[in-house]
């Protein structure tokens, strides 16, 4: 049996909660690996709606949940988010949930920090979700950043907390904005400590006993991989990788145990905040999309920019990320339409280019080459089994397929988590 990691192809958005959540029901454990509460899953159990940021979406269905080492965590939101589902009857203790005792916090200095550079940026901004994530990063690798850790150790903290304000003060007054006192720091990290200490724990050590138990473990990314910053449409990405390699260093197993790598995808694109989009569709048929597909972010609630399905970046994302098999998702949302269309190669000043540049400058002047297909009029919404299908699906299904150059190994019809089609099991691999 193998264990399985989920990651998105696209910007984000693709649907990855409902998949996971679905997934979850063949684990023992759910581990998030990266990004922090800035990822949005929605998932939908009969007329319960849960909307979760940092929580593992394995929660749901009674699995033991994971945060790990790559993660960054703001204890606020944690602790809000906590209370929120346990108001909707799910069971959160440290029992059900392990925190990794060595992830960074994003404090309220962050979150500060994040949202001056954005205002300073003006028509340069990067739209990030001014939630603090970018900067806590940083002060992971410039490694002064205040850890769960620390908390249990007052002397740890004072020192520390020198180095992070020295630096962030600095910034802060540069950009004309409030500064933060040691003291008004301390008082809110010494009234959290005790809510949030009991979760910490030494995750790589439990997930190991787990892996050699044969417990079966289900990394969940959040982003996606052309959010990846490194591998994204820089500098509109994200502040973590995003690619399934992460998995291994983000938890603190090895690179063997990330198994069977699913993609996610939606069957169109869509893309919220700044950057390039090269299949986007400022039309009707864009805004037909947005509306069907209920295209609005989990996390911010800004309306998602929408367009056709971009194989072009969809295949970079299945090389670059390691995927074995992708999840299409949404596929009821182009029921109806009378063509579909497919970005199936770009143009840059004049010529004809096969992968995405990644010169921001050239990222920006590239158009997308369409290829178009038969829509089809009757519905896939809710449809259990392929031979429920119909045949101008399938083929559109069978197109991007041979596009990407990987298996469509589920098929989502539905935001209800039992309307899947599954043509090849990823634990069973």
């Amino acid at each position: 049996m193998s264990n399985v990691t989920v990651i998105g192809t696209q910007w984000g958005d693709e649907g990855k909660g409902k998949i996971v959540d679905w997934l979850a029901s063949r684990a023992d454990i759910v581990v998030r690996f990266q990004g922090g509460h800035n990822a949005g899953h929605t998932l939908v159990v009969g007329d319960q709606v849960y909307k979760l940021s940092l929580l593992p979406s394995g929660l749901v269905r009674g699995k033991t949940g994971v945060i790990g080492n790559g993660v960054v965590v703001d204890p606020t939101a944690l602790l809000s988010e906590i209370e929120r589902v346990s108001a909707q009857g799910l069971t959160v203790t440290p029992k059900t949930l392990w925190v990794a005792e060595n992830v960074p916090l994003i404090l309220p200095v962050h979150v500060a920090t994040d949202r001056a550079r954005e205002a300073a940026r003006g028509t340069r901004k990067i739209g990030t979700t001014g939630r603090g994530i970018g900067p806590a990063y940083e002060d992971k690798v410039a490694r002064r950043a205040i850890r769960l850790c620390d908390l249990a150790e007052p002397e740890t903290l004072d020192w520390k907390l020198d180095e992070l304000l020295l630096h962030h003060n600095t910034l802060l007054a540069g950009l004309g904005a409030k500064t933060f006192t040691k003291d008004e720091v301390r008082a809110y990290l010494d009234d959290i400590a005790p809510k949030v200490l009991p979760f910490a724990c030494s995750v790589w050590e439990r997930l190991d006993e787990a892996r050699r138990g044969g417990r079966r473990i289900l990394f969940e990314g959040a982003q996606a991989v052309m959010l990846d910053v490194d591998h994204g449409t820089y500098p509109f990405v994200t502040s973590s990788n995003t690619v399934a390699a992460v998995a291994a260093s983000g938890s603190g197993m090895g690179p063997g145990s990330i198994g069977f790598v699913l993609g996610i995808a939606k069957a169109y694109a869509t893309r919220v905040g700044e950057g390039p989009f090269p299949s986007e569709l400022n039309d009707a048929v864009g805004q037909r999309l947005g509306e069907r597909g209920h295209e609005f972010g989990t996390v911010t609630g800004r309306a998602r920019r929408c367009g056709w399905f971009d194989a072009v970046l969809a295949r970079q994302a299945v090389k670059v990320g390691g995927v074995n098999g992708v999840a299409l998702t949404k596929l009821d949302v182009l029921d109806g339409f009378e063509e579909v269309r497919i970005c199936v190669g770009y143009e840059l000043d004049g010529r004809r280019i096969s992968s995405y540049p990644a010169a921001p400058g050239a990222q920006a002047r590239v158009k997308a080459v369409f290829e178009t297909m038969p829509g089809w009029q009757e519905t896939t919404r809710g449809a259990r089994s392929w031979g429920e299908l119909p045949a101008q699906a399938i083929k559109y299904v069978r197109r991007i397929e041979e596009l990407i150059e990987a298996p469509v190994t589920l098929l989502s019809t539905s935001p209800e988590r039992d309307d899947t089609i599954l043509m090849r099991d990823p634990f069973e691999d």
